[in-house]
Parts: C-alpha cells; structure tokens; sequence
C-alpha cells in the first residue's frame, strides 16, 4: 500500500511538473512575441515622429 502511495506521489509530481515547464516555456514565447510586436510599434511610431518633424514647417519668421 505504501509503494502504491509512493509511486502515484511520484507520478503526480512528475505530471505536475512537466505541465509546470511546458506552461513556463509557453509563457517565455508569448512575452517575446509580445516583446517583439511592442520593438515593431515603438520603431514605427518613431519613424512616423521622424517623417513628421521633416515635413513640419518651421514657426516664426
């Protein structure tokens, strides 16, 4: 009885695990895709200032 105990606690903590790092490596891809997405609109948005300032007019004089 203990032996059985033993193992289904084994078999359990392993399963537990394996789920427990396939979630953490799932989680680790979506965060640098995200990151990546988030590189790509900063990028655009500064060459979008950029293109602005060059065709804006200068004030004054």
């Amino acid at each position: 009885m203990a032996l059985s105990n033993f193992l289904l606690t084994v078999a359990a903590v392993g399963a537990g695990f394996v789920l427990l790092s396939r979630d953490v490596r799932r989680s680790a891809v979506n965060l640098r895709r995200n990151l990546k997405h988030v590189r790509t609109w900063l990028e655009q948005e500064q060459a979008s200032f950029g293109s602005a300032s060059k065709h804006a007019k200068p004030k004054g004089g």
